[in-house]
């Protein structure tokens, strides 16, 4: 049986998920829980309590009391399959009467989503198809979506041999130095630097980050490092730190491949609302650490 994922949306067609136009797959789960996550429903499984049920106000989900088939659900998922064999039973989604208006969510107590939808790769390439020849590539985010590699690995495999370019968009926590299979169909990962100091990360996302930093230069040194992300988040950890080493740490790979470096402004849209209380980064701050960045060589900024 194939692998399954599990698909939170597909997006058909972005233009902020990499270069050109592009069909967005985000993936549900993450092992970070950032506080200024701008997606927080991406981050937990769905523990099947049924909140949700309730407050649709279109039926798209319901409550089934026994699980029809456990096999289906990804094989690393093993504590969602736990959770839900001692309750006897799962919330379904039905993706033909949801209106997305974001109900469930809302009323969701543990940060998570309940439209859901297992899908192997081939299912998730038909989605694809339907925007080809208009889309350049497809682009693999999440949650965290190397947390379902194995998908990932045929989805690519399909993918570039029908002549798309594919890209991750990860928080770097999979070592990709021992990963040759994912890394060979992999044409690029577009790297989150949450934060450079250990500490800073550590109070942002709950984790370290030395694998991080670590992928960093290994995809810079083999040329698939198209482009840093970091969230500047005045009064949360200090910003100007952390683009400063970054950028240093990946200066002297820039005549391997180019690497476009991502400011992103903080906003408290869509945050969870205790972590709602950070400014947004003006211009003209943005502005500097752009000019920052571009006096180290990187010749794409974006701010």
């Amino acid at each position: 049986m194939a692998t399954e994922a599990l698909v939170n949306k597909i997006i058909p067609f972005s233009s902020v998920d990499g270069p050109g136009n592009r069909t967005a797959i985000f993936l549900q789960g993450c092992n970070f829980d950032c506080l200024y996550c701008h997606n927080p429903e991406t981050i937990n499984l769905c523990v099947g309590c049924g909140a949700c049920v309730a407050v649709c106000p279109v039926q798209a989900l319901a409550w089934v009391d026994e699980l029809e088939d456990m096999s289906r659900v990804h094989h690393s998922d093993e504590e969602w399959q736990r959770k839900h064999r001692l309750r006897g039973g799962h919330v379904t989604y039905d993706i033909s009467k949801c209106v997305l208006c974001d109900a469930c969510i809302k009323t969701c107590p543990h940060g998570s989503s309940p439209r859901i939808r297992h899908m192997t790769a081939e299912e998730v390439m038909a989605a694809v198809r339907r925007q080809v020849p208009y889309i350049r590539g497809i682009t693999v985010s999440g949650g965290e979506c190397t947390r379902q590699r194995d998908v990932l690995v045929e989805l690519f495999s399909i993918a570039g041999k029908e002549g798309l370019n594919c890209l991750l968009d990860s928080n770097g926590t999979w070592d990709f130095s021992k990963d040759p299979e994912l890394t060979a169909v992999t044409d690029g990962v577009m790297l989150d630097i949450k934060a450079y100091g250990a500490e800073d990360h550590r109070m942002i996302t709950g984790r370290e980050n030395t694998l991080v930093l670590a992928n960093a230069r290994y995809l810079a040194g083999i040329g698939k490092l198209p482009e840093v992300r970091t969230v500047i988040v005045p009064g949360l950890f200090n910003g100007e730190e952390t683009v400063r080493s970054a950028a240093q740490m990946l200066q002297g790979y820039l005549d391997i491949a180019p690497i476009r470096y991502k400011l992103i402004k903080y906003r408290p849209m869509g945050v969870r609302k205790e972590y709602a209380l950070y400014p947004t980064p003006d211009d003209a701050y943005m502005g500097r650490l752009k000019e920052m960045v571009a006096g180290m060589g990187f010749d794409a900024v974006v701010a």
